[in-house]
């Protein structure tokens, strides 16, 4: 008889549990090693991105794997809203995933149906095939999928946030993570993520999905606005990289013996 397992948390049962808000770090640089080392370090949750990273689907395993150990929720970033890219993200056992640039609610719904089996939505089976299911070794897999998987899309641009109620409307999505830096983009207010305007447009977004009943999250590297941001009523936030970690700690540190500094340090993400 094989070894029966069970299945991971899912980001939606912590945001759940929580009486508080959850603080989590990037994992940019594709490296096993920084992962686990973040995942180590105390945080709710870590974020494994394939957008913005040299990751691919041997990297985003290993990291997976690597971080399977620790108490913090692995949430993973596929590069894009297409149901091929996400079904082997959810194939490797991710299962909480965030989703980038999702700007109405018929993205939405693919990026939901992208998640599910049918007949809810477009997902290939292929569970004795895949990590996902621990090869069948998860009783019940096929039928309670669903159930374990935490879907969340990104509001990051303008036409997102006009759109916000109806994406918000979307059954079965979990929540919206915003993503300040494309959003200020989009207002022509690029690398001015603490412009009052993209300010509003955020508690906007952070209104709407605590009125629908969904969950929200902000990406917010600068302390005073990952405050100003959970104050508002953010219950998840990105507050550091392990790329923009090493780059600054490196940075101070050669300054610190050689005594000067060649530019100044960007605060955009």
């Amino acid at each position: 008889m094989p070894v029966r397992v069970a299945a991971d948390r899912s980001f939606k049962d912590v945001l759940a549990s929580s009486d508080r808000p959850l603080a989590g770090v990037w994992v940019c640089s594709a490296s096993t090693v920084n992962a686990e080392i973040c995942a180590g370090a105390g945080f709710d949750w870590i974020f494994l991105d394939g957008e913005h990273s040299p990751n691919d689907l041997g990297s985003l395993l290993t990291q997976l794997q690597a971080v399977g150990g620790y108490p913090t929720v692995p949430v993973v970033r596929p590069p894009v809203n297409d149901p091929v890219i996400i079904k082997q993200y959810l194939d490797l056992g991710a299962q909480s995933l965030i989703i980038p640039m999702v700007h109405t609610a018929e993205d939405a719904e693919q990026a939901v149906a992208s998640c599910h089996y049918p007949p809810r939505g477009v997902r290939g089976v292929g569970s004795a095939l895949a990590r996902s299911a621990r090869w069948n070794r998860i009783d019940g897999y096929l039928q309670r999928a669903g159930d374990t998987i935490t879907v969340i899309v990104q509001i990051e641009s303008e036409q997102a946030v006009d759109n916000v109620e109806a994406i918000l409307a979307t059954d079965d999505l979990d929540g919206v993570f915003i993503g300040p830096s494309d959003l200020a983009a989009t207002m022509g207010l690029i690398g001015q993520q603490g412009h009052p305007q993209v300010v509003e447009a955020v508690l906007k977004v952070i209104a709407a999905a605590r009125a629908a009943g969904k969950y929200v999250g902000v990406n917010a590297f600068d302390p005073a606005s990952a405050q100003r941001y959970i104050e508002a009523g953010a219950q998840f936030v990105g507050v550091g990289a392990d790329v923009a970690l090493l780059a600054r700690a490196s940075e101070q540190l050669a300054e610190r013996y050689r005594g000067e500094s060649d530019a100044p340090i960007t605060s955009s993400y």
